[in-house]
């Protein structure tokens, strides 16, 4: 045996060997799935500290390294983050666990909110409840517009990439999905030509920075589980995408190709593939569709669905829960109202988070083999300037909804609109939005306080003023 300066005996064949038990690290995947309140940055904090500062199972640099990868991957982050961190300790299953641990107080909680909401939604108390959390919920997203922004805009032609982004998705209605291929297709070449306009987001900038005290169990070496090859990876394919496609293989016999239940689970599917950039960015996506085109929702409703998915633990993107349970609940043949929405919930959030642990387990080594090269950076510099335009568009849109009572919808030459009647604004929404975002941009409070205020004054409105 040799050491390795991470504090970790390697072998002669590179495979690390560590003492931290599976039975630890269960635990840990439990607290941090507790824990994991505020969003990807809150989440990714919760695990920072857990992990990083107090476990030192993991270095400064190899964790910021994996939050990097998980960052350019499509679906939720955090999740990703504490697949590809359980696969590194404990391979397959520890990557399983850790996932699937992540998701279970959040679902819970969705699916709890969701029945409430689906039985008593039009109760006095429940609007009023939601009033608020809806308007700060606004503030949210714009918050959020402006950090990613700070981190993608580097100079003018990807404030322009974001413009265009924007208008592609808001006037001409151009599904999300385009917009990210062309981004990236562009971002791709554009490297090749000038590197130094489109690679702004520069993978290597990482310092491993260690505090004092035990070297971290994983720091710069490498697990043999982790290195490429073309039959593991073969393996890996075949395996995942038979876990992810198995249900709607019996789906469709069963029930039909033009059931609610097969469409939610291709959907969702879909939309897996798609979500670079974080929940944000394809909420706009989701909601066009969920509220245009398949009638599962009305507007408003995915705001409410939004302020469940911000109020609970887990990630944000568990708000496709709150779709998949109400468009089942609503066309619920041949089941009963309350089962079929359960049975909703549940095939969409398999088909929400089955692809995640195919990209880590299939992806997560070359990922890390191609890491720095030049012409992928700046496709996916390019795609972070996108997905900024589009969830910008997310912000509009909630913003025409949340704070105008009626809204005119005008279409000419391909162009689409929706113009409010200014007469018909909401000031009350207004002025908890406003509020909520100087909370969360200016006084740096906490999401789950400046939602839970915002909560309280829409709920004191609407029964004192309303």
């Amino acid at each position: 045996m040799i050491k390795n300066t991470g504090g970790s005996d390697v072998t002669e064949a590179g495979e690390i060997g560590h003492n931290v038990s599976f039975r630890e690290a269960f635990w840990i995947w439990v607290k941090v799935a507790i824990y994991s309140f505020d969003g990807p940055a809150g989440q990714i904090a919760v695990m920072h500290k857990l992990l990083v500062e107090q476990k030192r199972w993991i270095s400064e640099n190899r964790f910021l390294h994996a939050m990097n990868y998980t960052m350019f991957l499509p679906g939720p982050e955090a999740q990703q983050l504490t697949i590809y961190i359980g696969w590194l300790l404990h391979k397959a299953k520890g990557g399983i666990v850790a996932g699937v641990l992540f998701v279970i107080p959040g679902f819970a909680s969705i699916l709890a909110l969701s029945i409430l909401y689906a039985m008593y939604g039009q109760v006095p108390v429940v609007i009023a409840l939601f009033f608020g959390l809806k308007a700060a919920v606004l503030a949210v997203v714009v918050e959020a517009v402006l950090r990613i922004g700070r981190r993608a805009i580097k100079n003018v032609l990807m404030v322009n990439v974001s413009a265009i982004a924007f208008g592609a998705i808001f006037f001409f209605q151009i599904p999300f999905p385009i917009i990210i291929i062309a981004a990236g297709v562009c971002g791709y070449i554009g490297s090749k030509v000038a590197p130094e306009t489109f690679v702004v987001i520069n993978q290597q900038e990482v310092i491993d920075i260690e505090t004092e005290g035990t070297a971290p169990v994983i720091s710069s070496g490498f697990r043999h589980h982790t290195q490429p090859s073309t039959s593991r990876a073969l393996k890996v394919a075949a395996t995942w995408l038979t876990i992810w496609f198995a249900p709607l293989l019996i789906l469709i016999p069963i029930l039909g190709f033009n059931s609610v239940y097969v469409t939610e689970a291709i959907f969702f599917s879909q939309t897996a593939v798609v979500t670079f950039g974080g929940a944000y960015a394809v909420l706009a996506y989701i909601a066009q569709q969920a509220v245009q085109t398949y009638g599962w929702l009305a507007p408003g409703e995915m705001l409410d669905g939004l302020g469940m998915a911000e109020t609970t633990p887990g990630p944000l993107i568990q708000v496709v829960q709150f779709v998949g349970f109400m468009g089942a609940y609503r066309n619920p043949e041949p089941f009963k109202p309350l089962v079929a929405g359960v049975i909703g919930s549940f095939i969409t959030a398999w088909f929400t988070y089955a692809p995640c642990f195919l990209w880590i387990f299939l992806g997560a080594p070359y990922i890390e083999y191609f890491r720095g090269h030049e012409s992928l950076t700046g496709a996916l510099s390019t795609i972070t300037a996108a997905v900024v335009g589009v969830i910008l568009n997310l912000a509009v849109w909630f913003a025409l909804h949340v704070l105008f009572g009626t809204l005119n919808e005008r279409s000419a030459y391909g162009v689409h609109l929706l113009i409010p009647e200014f007469a018909t604004l909401n000031v009350a929404a207004l002025l908890i939005s406003v509020g909520a975002f100087g909370a969360l941009f200016r006084f740096k409070r906490g999401m789950l306080r400046t939602l839970a205020a915002a909560t309280i004054v829409g709920m004191c409105y609407q029964f004192f003023l309303g």
